[in-house]
């Protein structure tokens, strides 16, 4: 099943004995007091919660009106993870394969080849255009709600391969704490990705409660068509737009019109967007999610194929970002244990 963000009333461990109204104020002093109960008793919660505070006070010389209060966050490893490789990768490549076995003549190149066998190592080798011939191939030349029909039968049937989880299992239960936390202190919460918009919006309101106009991400060409007497849209096959390093400025300025006041991402590829936003006006909070947990996630950060991050984690401090650790502020990471 799919999961929400978290309510902040928590379940209280003396239930069991209570009742009535005492449960009722055992709950709500449980989440007054703690709004984020996945987050440890670290530096990060503290900032965190010390941010919200004071742009939510009205007699706080912090304080920003509840239609400036614009928080926006990368998804791939920021909200949900991202190995071994992008989450919408996987997806393109098993739906090659399924296309292929309907028409084995669609697989006319090397990349093309390597998604129908599920060979991950021999699609990477084939590099970027290799990539996106497999993403077109399988997003492109459709129409939308085709398109976002094969994406939710894609989450409801696939696993990840390690995990043996949803892939919107996969979503880090601290982070859903902070998009309800924010919502509940009146912020607008925006997706800002690398990732396809379309992709995106199948799943965001369901698993983040984030509707699909609050999703910002990488696009395709689209038509608009009326095929025998329904209107619909088609999705293309060029690049629209690519909303990653500094397009995620440019993405936010077309989609939201606000700067953001609060900013979170994982990689070198959100930088762009956590330099623009805290070099606003006013208090301002970055937020990298370093990923150092390999028993319980994954452990990456300088070297690799995705999710690189050198020049976030050598200027964090120095720009006043918050450097997330998931092994050490974290005390959960997914919503669903994978040992059960």
């Amino acid at each position: 099943m799919r999961h929400l963000p978290m309510p902040r009333i928590t379940r209280c461990p003396l239930r069991a004995t209570l009742s009535g109204t005492a449960i009722l104020l055992a709950t709500t002093v449980t989440a007054l007091a703690d709004p984020l109960p996945s987050w440890g008793d670290t530096d990060a919660k503290s900032r965190i919660i010390s941010f919200v505070e004071a742009v939510t006070d009205p007699a706080s010389p912090d304080y920003v009106t509840p239609a400036a209060r614009i928080a926006t966050f990368d998804n791939d490893g920021t909200l949900w993870a991202e190995q071994p490789v992008y989450f919408q990768l996987i997806y393109a490549v098993e739906q090659v394969a399924k296309m292929a076995e309907a028409d084995p003549a669609i697989l006319t190149s090397d990349a093309l080849k390597a998604a129908a066998s599920g060979d991950m190592n021999a699609l990477l080798a084939t590099g970027k255009e290799g990539l996106v011939e497999v993403l077109k191939t399988s997003h492109a030349d459709m129409p939308l709600s085709e398109f976002q029909s094969n994406v939710a039968a894609w989450l409801d049937t696939s696993r990840h391969p390690t995990t043996g989880l949803r892939y919107d299992e996969m979503i880090y239960q601290p982070m859903l704490e902070l998009l309800s936390y924010l919502r509940d202190e009146d912020f607008a919460t925006y997706i800002v990705s690398g990732g396809g918009i379309d992709f995106i919006r199948v799943f965001a309101d369901e698993v983040y409660g984030i509707p699909p106009e609050q999703v910002v991400g990488s696009s395709l060409t689209a038509s608009y068509e009326v095929v025998d007497g329904v209107p619909m849209i088609i999705k293309g096959d060029a690049l629209f737009f690519n909303d990653d390093k500094g397009g995620k400025p440019v993405g936010i300025t077309h989609h939201i019109g606000r700067r953001p006041i609060l900013a979170g991402g994982n990689s070198d590829g959100d930088f762009e967007m956590l330099e623009y936003t805290t070099a606003g006006d006013g208090a301002r909070l970055g937020l990298l999610i370093h990923h150092t947990d390999a028993t319980r996630e994954f452990a990456y950060d300088r070297e690799g194929h995705i999710g690189v991050l050198n020049r976030g984690q050598d200027e964090a401090e120095a720009r006043g970002w918050l450097l997330v650790d998931m092994a050490q502020d974290w005390q959960t990471i997914f919503p669903v244990d994978p040992k059960n």
